[in-house]
């Protein structure tokens, strides 16, 4: 049997496969994808991020069960530092799956950033169309948390929930790593250590006098402690209320819309880059181009244009008198 129709019948090891092609970037999965795509709108996105230490996958974890509650159906997608060795994930066991029923309402796959920028896999987003046209009406997608600006998260979520703890300094330092532009919603986890009330004063002030592009949206700063599932349903509540608000005006029509316009970039860009490397390699190879380098022939920036303009010209068809 076919692996789409395997798909289909809700196999989850051809789900698993298709994960593992879009991650290996294997011959044809874009024509996959292409056939899961209008399967996979209806799929809320919402993305976990924050710096390391904040407890985010123990509040991915206490997020799912609320979710369960509500009769979702959650994809979890982990987001982890990719490991030198083999390229796969370090941390691919943090979530205890343990603690979800075997039925198939929830999914669990950790993702290598295989140096994708701001922390995010640059399969993730497929990966998420492949559990939303599985039926997965829930996404959640938490990032490695490397403390930068992750914006790329915006490009593949619906709603954004930023995890800190008391630890993490001033609300000034927060806006300083970028959290403050990317927030819909902010979290101070662990709140039972000291400093967690003037943390979240100091996050409230901030938000209240941070210029959002949707000024209709109050920006909720919720204290929770995941380990002891307080304030969860909190969270929850929340992120619904995001939801409604941004579904009932053309701001979550307009979202998408620009996510779709950047896919496709993605996707262009992606094609360009093989292309062009493809050729390179078998024209010239990198060795030779810094070979001259180190021997003064040319330098870093003229070999680039000279290589471009070499593949531009061999990419254009001459004119026939």
């Amino acid at each position: 049997m076919k692996l789409l129709e395997r798909f289909n019948r809700q196999d989850v090891r051809a789900l698993s496969k298709i994960i593992s092609a879009i991650e290996d970037h294997q011959n044809g999965i874009q024509k996959v994808l292409g056939e899961l795509y209008p399967q996979a709108g209806a799929a809320i996105r919402i993305g976990i991020t924050g710096p390391p230490g904040a407890g985010k996958s123990t509040l991915v974890n206490g997020l799912t069960h609320q979710l369960l509650k509500n009769q979702k159906k959650v994809g979890i997608l982990a987001v982890d530092p990719t490991s030198p060795f083999t390229g796969g994930a370090l941390l691919g066991d943090r979530v205890r799956m343990h603690e979800f029923p075997t039925t198939g309402e929830v999914y669990f796959r950790s993702m290598a950033t295989r140096g994708a920028r701001g922390g995010l896999s640059a399969a993730t987003d497929n990966a998420a169309v492949a559990l939303g046209a599985f039926g997965y009406d829930t996404v959640l997608i938490e990032t490695v948390g490397v403390g930068q600006i992750e914006i790329d998260i915006i490009d593949a979520c619906d709603v954004v929930v930023v995890v800190l703890v008391p630890e993490s300094g001033d609300s000034v330092q927060t806006m300083k790593a970028g959290l403050m532009e990317i927030g819909d919603i902010f979290v101070v986890n662990k709140a039972d250590r000291p400093g967690s009330d003037k943390m979240v004063a100091e996050l409230r002030y901030a938000v209240r006098n941070w210029k959002r592009a949707d000024q209709s949206w109050d920006t909720p700063v919720i204290a929770t402690e995941a380990t002891h599932d307080k304030n969860l349903d909190k969270l929850y509540e929340a992120i619904n209320r995001y939801i409604g608000h941004v579904q009932g005006s053309a701001r979550f029509e307009s979202h998408r819309r620009e996510q779709i316009a950047k896919k496709v970039m993605a996707v262009l860009q992606g094609r360009f880059k093989k292309e062009f490397f493809d050729h390179f390699n078998a024209e010239v190879g990198l060795d030779t181009v810094v070979n001259d380098i180190m021997t003064g022939k040319t330098n870093p920036y003229r070999a680039g244009e000279e290589l471009y303009h070499k593949f531009e010209k061999q990419k254009t068809p001459s004119v026939q008198p």
